[in-house]
C-alpha cells in the first residue's frame, strides 16, 4: 500500500542543472553530503516542484514555471519569506532552508525547503485508504479547523504587518482577477462578462479583522499524517498568501468544493474528494466557519462565485501558456473545458445568489 505522492522523471524542458544547484545547496544548508539526485513531482499546474535527495536527506525545490507568467505571480522570494515568518507560529508550514535570486544558478529565483512526508488527497482516495462517511466528515472538519487556525494568527506578532494591504482588499481582488482574465483570454475561452459584472456590482465590505490568508487552501495542498490519515501535518503551496480578507480566502476554498448533489458536468470537473459520502456540503462549511470564527457570513453566494471565477482565471492563465506553445505539458490541453464548466456554474450562482 503506497499512500504517498511519488516523484517521477523530470519532464522534458524542465530539467535542473545539478552542476550549478549542488554547490548552492551544500554552501547554504548545513550537513549536506553525498551526491544529489533529482526527480519531479508531476502534480500541480503552477510552480514547478522537485524532490532532491542528498545522501539520506530529502529536500523540495520550488521554482517558477517556464513561459509567460502572470504579473506578480510566482514570486519565490515572497513565498520563502512568509514560510520563514509563519513556521514558528503555524507549524504546518514546511521549514524553509535556502533561497536565492542568483540568475547564474537556474536563471530564476528559487528556494529549498524541508519535505513533509504524508498523504495528499485528490479526487479519488489513494489505493489502500478507505474512509467511512463519519471519517470523511471529520476529515473535512479538520481541514476547516486548520484554516481557522491560520486566520487566527496575529500577523503583526510574526512580523507580517507589511505583507499585504487589507484595506480595499475585496475590490482589488474583483477588479484584479477580472483584468487578469481579460489578459489571459484565448479565442476559445468563455467571456465571463456577466459574472465579472455581477461580482463588481455585489462586492461586500472588507472583513473588519484581516488575517494571514493562504489563497489556495484545499485538500491537495494539505498533508495528512502517514499513520493517522485524519490528522493534518503540513500545508503546502504558499505562493499566493498575503494579508487580506479571510472570508475571501474561504471563498477561494469553496470554489474547489464540488458536492455530491452538484450537476454532473461540475462533478466531472472535481479535483478533490469533497463529494464523497459524509463530506461537508458548502453550506455546512460556511456554518462551521461561522461557529469557529464567531462571525456571520451573510452573502456566501458572492464568495463562492468569486472562488469559482478566480479558479477559472488560474485555469485560463495556465491554458494560455499551452495555447501559445509555451509549455508542452499535455495536462493543460483540457483546461479550456474546465473554464467553460466554471463559467456555467458561476452563472448559476449569479442567477440564484446562493451556494
Amino acid at each position: 500500500m503506497d499512500l504517498f505522492d511519488q516523484p517521477a522523471k523530470v519532464r522534458q524542458g524542465e530539467e535542473l542543472d545539478l552542476k550549478a544547484v549542488e554547490p548552492f545547496l551544500k554552501d547554504h544548508i548545513p550537513g549536506l553530503s553525498g551526491p544529489v539526485t533529482v526527480e519531479q513531482f508531476p502534480r500541480g499546474f503552477s510552480n514547478l516542484t522537485y524532490l532532491l535527495r542528498v545522501g539520506d536527506r530529502e529536500l523540495v525545490l520550488r521554482r517558477p514555471p517556464f513561459g509567460r507568467k502572470a504579473r506578480s505571480a510566482h514570486d519565490m522570494g515572497r513565498e520563502y519569506r512568509i514560510l520563514k515568518a509563519l513556521n514558528p507560529a503555524f507549524p504546518y508550514c514546511p521549514k524553509p532552508l535556502a533561497y536565492t535570486e542568483d540568475p547564474s544558478i537556474m536563471g530564476c529565483p528559487f528556494y529549498v525547503m524541508e519535505r513533509i512526508r504524508g498523504i495528499i488527497l485528490r479526487r479519488t482516495l489513494p489505493q489502500g485508504l478507505e474512509l467511512s462517511p463519519d471519517q470523511m466528515r471529520r476529515l473535512c472538519e479538520n481541514l476547516l479547523d486548520v484554516h481557522c487556525e491560520l486566520h487566527a494568527i496575529d500577523y503583526r506578532a510574526v512580523g507580517l504587518e507589511n505583507f499585504g494591504k487589507p484595506e480595499g482588499y475585496v475590490r482589488r481582488q474583483v477588479e484584479g482577477w477580472s483584468e487578469r482574465y481579460r489578459a489571459a483570454r484565448t479565442p476559445d475561452a468563455p467571456a465571463f462578462d456577466k459574472v465579472m459584472q455581477w461580482l463588481h456590482d455585489n462586492m461586500p465590505p472588507d472583513c473588519i479583522k484581516p488575517a494571514v490568508i493562504h489563497n489556495d487552501f484545499k485538500f491537495d495542498n494539505v498533508v495528512f499524517a502517514p499513520d493517522h490519515p485524519l490528522k493534518i501535518v503540513g500545508v503546502l503551496d504558499w505562493e499566493m498568501a498575503t494579508i487580506g480578507d479571510p472570508i475571501m480566502d474561504l471563498g477561494c476554498s469553496l470554489g474547489y468544493w464540488v458536492q455530491s448533489d452538484d450537476p454532473p458536468e461540475f462533478q466531472a470537473a472535481a479535483t478533490l474528494p469533497t463529494n464523497l459520502p459524509g463530506a461537508l456540503t458548502r453550506s455546512e462549511v460556511v456554518k462551521r466557519y461561522e461557529e469557529k470564527g464567531g462571525i456571520r457570513i451573510g452573502n456566501a453566494g458572492f464568495y463562492f462565485c468569486f472562488g469559482l471565477f478566480r479558479l477559472a482565471v488560474i485555469v485560463q492563465q495556465i491554458y494560455y501558456r499551452f495555447y501559445h506553445g509555451q509549455t508542452k505539458d499535455e495536462r493543460f490541453k483540457g483546461l479550456i473545458r474546465v473554464a467553460h464548466i466554471l463559467e456555467k456554474q458561476s452563472n448559476k450562482i449569479v442567477e440564484q445568489s446562493d451556494l
